[in-house]
């Protein structure tokens, strides 16, 4: 039985205006037969979510956790513990990292359990991106350490993303490029796959940012070339060159297609760390803005590699990242409601420093 006298607690946003939040109280959810209850422990709060909440509808982020009509629950990735459980295989006081709502509890159904943990497979998850459905019990991850809990969810699933655009594009020859242009370099998934791209022989990695951001992001080390937004005139366009769009930004992608003209040969749109100024979709020069999709090259790879292969190719290019990043950015932990909106509104406005990791709790 869980207990029906505590509060679990859910943030909601609006899904027409995301400035438009609120807390929503109530019992604590009762579980059935094959359910499992999480209470989350703490989960980080990057650009990142920023973007599931501005994709909610496109990408179906909404569909994970659903909330009340006209509302959502943005995903994040944290800690979970077991406090209930009616499943055989899956125990009170196990930890779990994962994909979870921005809610105090989460009603999961494990399907098939094994050491390393389970896939969600409830009803409305099923047809939904398998690798968000993925719960993975820390007592049997070789890549989890207790003391970079906070590391992990920060880094860890962007990491990912960004492991999966450099796969992407070095899967597809860098569609002819020899040089990668990616905005809001300053963001933790474009960092990362500056990283990876950085590795790459022969092509040139350049990263795009604000006045503000440009000593951070050119103290990384990973970009060959760090410019201004009102600086992309300055770059070579005779170059073939392929835009990784990390901002979301319409004047940016605007900007970079008009100057690289029919020398673009590739262009995506991953992040939109620029949520509110995202426009309509518009005929420009230069290779069509399509939707990368990491998911689908991970599933792709996972084909390819084999599940072990793809989580150790994976593992290996993070062991090699997470060493340096652990210097670029301060943890700043952080509890209660008033905390997690404070944080919220600020991402939501762009005024947070790349330098500050958000680690938040109920």
């Amino acid at each position: 039985m869980t207990d029906t006298s505590a509060q679990a607690t859910d943030f909601l946003v609006s899904k027409n205006e995301l400035s438009e939040t609120c807390f929503k109280m109530h019992g604590m959810p009762e579980i059935d037969e094959g359910e499992v209850l999480f209470k989350l422990n703490h989960f980080a709060f990057t650009a990142n979510n920023i973007t599931y909440a501005a994709f909610g509808d496109a990408m179906k982020y909404w569909q994970f956790f659903p909330a009340p009509s006209g509302y959502g629950r943005i995903p994040v990735w944290g800690f979970g513990d077991v406090v209930a459980s009616k499943h055989a295989d899956v125990a009170v006081g196990e930890r779990f990292y994962g994909y979870f709502p921005m809610s105090s509890h989460l009603v999961v159904r494990p399907g098939k359990v094994s050491p390393s943990g389970f896939s969600d497979s409830a009803e409305h998850r099923k047809d939904l991106a398998a690798i968000y459905n993925q719960y993975v019990n820390v007592a049997h991850d070789p890549g989890y350490k207790k003391d970079m809990e906070d590391l992990q969810m920060i880094f860890r699933p962007l990491f990912t993303t960004s492991f999966l655009i450099d796969d992407f594009l070095a899967d597809n020859d860098f569609f002819g490029a020899s040089q990668i242009v990616l905005s809001s370099a300053s963001s933790k998934t474009a960092f990362g796959a500056a990283f990876q791209l950085a590795n790459r022989r022969g092509i040139k990695v350049i990263g795009l940012t604000s006045a503000g951001n440009k000593a951070f992001v050119e103290g990384l080390g990973c970009y060959d070339t760090v410019v201004c937004y009102d600086e992309i005139d300055s770059l070579d366009a005779t170059k073939t060159t392929a835009y990784v769009d990390m901002a979301g930004s319409t004047a940016v992608r605007r900007s970079v297609h008009s100057h690289f003209a029919g020398n673009l040969s590739y262009s995506c749109a991953v992040g939109a760390s620029h949520w509110e100024d995202r426009g309509a979709q518009e005929e420009l020069p230069g290779a069509k803005p399509t939707l990368f999709f990491a998911p689908a090259q991970g599933q792709k790879r996972v084909g390819d590699w084999g599940p072990d292969g793809f989580q150790q190719k994976v593992a290996a290019a993070w062991a090699s990242f997470i060493g340096p990043a652990s210097g670029w950015i301060t943890i700043d932990r952080q509890n209660g409601e008033s905390c997690i909106l404070a944080v919220y509104q600020e991402m939501l406005s762009g005024n947070t420093k790349p330098t500050t990791g958000y680690i938040l709790g109920f």
